[in-house]
């Protein structure tokens, strides 16, 4: 509550080789080349320590200083993420108050900025996200991609409202750009290890250096991260949700002449943990009977939560858990200087296999044994871009891209002894439920393939009018064509003649098929006009339109009035996005503050989300086109480094993100058993996003008399008022807000070695990251607790 009475008055002031060979001529170096190495490669971050400090962006795919480039977007260094402990674009996200990230698993992984991006809930594999991710320039199509480890970054550039231009894809509410760094031609080597509470383990290695003098190099990157889980189940007195994740990344950098740089990058990522399970987090009432309400339901089975308390971290699921996650890939970047332009390559292959197992009841009933959504995909990326160099009159970027992907789902989700009593009903004896084995073993296994081919052309423009005002303008025309197979089939169960019977199990699930192709095309773009008075002041006004090809369910379709498949569902609309920003960055006293302050609206047609099925099977998750939505609010960024040693950062925004028009809605679970099977949720509030966000951090550091080096001591805090973690917008799935602190302490040598002691949640607050309902809309709904009071110990040696 202090953080965010803070913010308040805070805010208050304020496409393939083969073409590129005979363009670049391949030929012998005729002299010694020079590298030019990004200046945030080798800088301390962007937490300025001094007035002087210069921060390096690519946010508009040419380098420049953050403060220069007319948009809003966050950058954090490498040196500001290490010496946080943010190995995760979770940790990432606690320092940028509009970025959400949420996760139950990799799968159902979600990045939402401004309150925008992808809906709460279940994860469908047809559900393309609204938040862009790129490593190293490379888009990654599925969110899963950003749950694994940061291995060896440069910096992260979180870039807010619709990127259409020259990012593309995907990208109506940002996009979230994490550039690693480059092998050196100087011999170089990193090693960190890390040890803690809950048995965390954390190492890191890089390596790299010279094969061939100033031609060839090379860097390699390597780590691993382990730690306990905090989540007891019980018989077993095992501990899950934990940590398991392991990391490696090579490159190559060949220079073949001063003007022609080749960079080859293949990475593989491995999250192998015994996850995810969730506790029971509380019971809500509904308009149902009171005999089909979760404590009749519950003492009919002589079952009973292992614990009311969520902070007790106690569950009881009884089947095997498993969140295998591997992410791979191969990328080929070159670079070739033409002189007055720049021409860039970029070929890309990356896969993803998801393998998971779990108990989808999270009780030790037996009424949703297995509901697991293994997937595979595979993609392919190219892209073109020619662009001026230097500081001109008129700067262009031009390009193409090409994307294609193909992506392999299979579920199998099976029923138990309790399913049929538990959704169903049963008749009871003398108080004692009869169970009947109509849904026992009641199996639906179901197969989904689906291709993605997308190319785009684009261009932008950046025209210096006056010495003063700049005028930007971007177009990207998309065009994309979609094709989908889904089949499921059911078996098991009570084999019965009875036709009564016979409906009751196909209410849970009835077999459907179905077979889409489509395509989407559509023109995006922005337009920007930036007034820059004095070289540290920089006035801005952007309007930009994102744009979001038409989703496919692929996890099954919702049944309609007369209970089979709603196959004109099957298809969702493209979403369409409108935004405008009116911002100001500006620097004072010789750089000492950084004050950059941004207004935002962004409208929403069609907004993709992702609902929840309101019937009494499994939580079935399915697509849908909500009306209009807005996301409206004020950023307020500021950093400052009033004396030598000290610094610090004050990041907050107030989000006003809505639902506009959402009359069709799934009704929240207080309501479930109403005279109706929708709801009107116009003007309620978007899920996933908090009202007020807060960021904030200081470290104070002075030289040691005694040793070569510095002590320092930091803290670094975040805030978030409570927020729906639901679609439906129940009071009963909303977060309560929450305010956590990490406290650092540490020495960095000259001799090129650092210790330091971090402490995540010092005050061991309990919240939750996580509310989700449960099957058979019960009332019952279970949820995931964050993390309690860790601390962790680091050595970092570097030559």
């Amino acid at each position: 509550m202090l953080m965010r009475k803070l913010a308040v008055s805070t805010s208050i002031l304020a496409f393939n080789f083969a073409l590129f060979v005979p363009i670049c001529g391949f030929a012998a170096p005729q002299s010694t080349p020079t590298l030019t190495v990004n200046i945030e490669q080798k800088g301390r971050g962007i937490e300025a320590t001094s007035n002087s400090e210069v921060i390096i962006v690519s946010a508009r795919r040419r380098d420049e200083t953050a403060q220069s480039v007319p948009i809003a977007l966050t950058a954090i260094g490498s040196e500001a993420l290490s010496k946080r402990g943010a190995f995760s674009i979770q940790a990432v996200s606690t320092q940028v108050p509009t970025l959400q990230y949420t996760s139950s698993n990799p799968r159902n992984t979600a990045l939402n900025i401004r309150g925008l991006g992808v809906s709460f809930g279940l994860a469908n594999d047809g559900l393309e996200q609204g938040v862009g991710f790129y490593v190293d320039q490379v888009y990654n199509s599925r969110p899963a991609a950003s749950a694994f480890d940061l291995l060896d970054i440069a910096r992260v550039e979180i870039l807010r409202g619709p990127q259409g231009t020259l990012f593309g894809k995907n990208t109506t509410a940002g996009a979230v750009s994490i550039t690693t760094k480059l092998p050196s031609f100087d011999h170089e080597a990193e090693i960190e290890v890390s040890g803690g509470s809950a048995g965390f383990v954390q190492a890191k290695g890089v390596v790299s250096g010279p094969i061939l003098k100033d031609h060839l190099a090379f860097r390699i990157a390597a780590g691993i991260t382990q730690r306990e889980g905090f989540i007891r189940l019980v018989p077993s007195n095992r501990l899950v949700n934990d940590l398991d994740n392991q990391a490696i990344r090579g490159q190559l950098l060949w220079v073949l002449e001063p003007s022609l740089k080749l960079r080859l990058v293949g990475d593989y990522n491995l999250s192998d943990a015994d996850c995810c399970t969730q506790v029971y987090a509380g019971y809500g009432p509904t308009l149902r009977s009171a005999g089909r309400q979760f404590p009749a339901l519950a003492s009919a089975l002589n079952y009973a939560p292992p614990s009311l308390n969520p902070y007790d971290r106690i569950a009881d699921a009884n089947a095997p858990i498993a969140a295998r996650s591997e992410l791979s890939g191969v990328s080929l970047i070159a670079d070739k200087d033409l002189g007055g332009t720049a021409l860039t390559l970029i070929s890309a292959w990356r896969s993803w296999d998801w393998r998971p197992a779990n108990d989808r009841d999270y009780t030790s009933l037996d009424i949703l044994r297995q509901s697991a959504n293994p997937v595979q995909q595979e993609q392919i990326t190219h892209e073109l871009r020619l662009a001026s160099k230097g500081v001109q009159r008129l700067n262009y970027t031009i390009g193409l891209f090409a994307f294609r992907q193909k992506l392999k789902g299979q579920n199998v989700t099976e029923w138990g002894r309790d399913a049929s009593f538990w959704l169903l009903g049963t008749a009871t004896s003398n108080g004692t439920p009869i169970r009947s084995n109509l849904l026992d073993g009641y199996i639906t296994r179901s197969n989904a393939v689906s291709t993605i081919d997308s190319r785009a052309a684009f261009a932008q423009v950046i025209w210096r009018a006056s010495e003063t005002i700049t005028l930007t303008t971007g177009l990207r025309y998309t065009d994309e064509i979609k094709k989908a197979d889904y089949a499921a089939q059911v078996e098991g169960g009570l084999a019965t003649p009875n036709n009564a019977l016979i409906n009751a199990k196909l209410s849970i699930f009835r077999p459907q098929a179905y077979r889409v192709r489509f395509g989407d095309d559509a023109w995006t773009g922005d337009i920007n006009l930036s007034w820059q008075p004095i070289s540290s002041i920089n006035l801005y006004v952007n309007y930009a339109k994102g744009f979001k090809s038409g989703g496919i369910n692929l996890a099954g379709l919702p049944f309609n009035a007369t209970n089979n498949p709603a196959l004109d569902r099957a298809i969702i609309s493209p979403e369409e996005t409108q935004a405008y920003e009116l911002g100001l960055k500006s620097q004072w006293f010789e750089r000492r503050l950084t004050a950059n302050v941004a207004l935002f609206k962004s409208d929403v047609q069609d907004f993709q989300a992702n609902v929840v099925d309101t019937g009494p099977g499994a939580l079935r998750g399915y697509l849908a086109n909500i009306e209009a939505v807005r996301s409206q609010g004020v950023e307020l960024d500021l950093t400052l480094a009033p004396i030598q040693g000290l610094s610090a950062y004050l990041r907050t925004a107030f989000t006003d993100a809505t639902y506009r028009s959402f009359k069709n809605a799934p009704c929240p679970l207080e309501l479930i058993g109403n005279t109706t099977s929708s709801c009107d949720l116009s003007g309620k509030e978007l899920p996933g996003t908090s009202p007020v966000a807060l960021s904030l951090g200081a470290e104070y550091r002075w030289a040691a008399k005694a040793q070569k080096g510095e002590y320092y001591i930091g803290v670094d805090g975040t805030s978030r008022s409570s927020f729906f973690a639901d679609a439906s917008d129940s009071a009963y799935l909303k977060i309560r807000s929450y305010d956590l602190f990490n406290l650092r302490a540490g020495f960095t040598a000259e001799a090129g070695w650092e210790v330091f002691v971090l402490v995540r949640n010092v005050t061991d607050h309990d919240y939750m990251t996580l509310l989700t309902p449960q099957s058979g809309n019960s009332g019952f709904f279970s949820g995931v607790p964050g993390d309690p009071r860790t601390t962790q110990l680091t050595l970092r040696y570097h030559y």
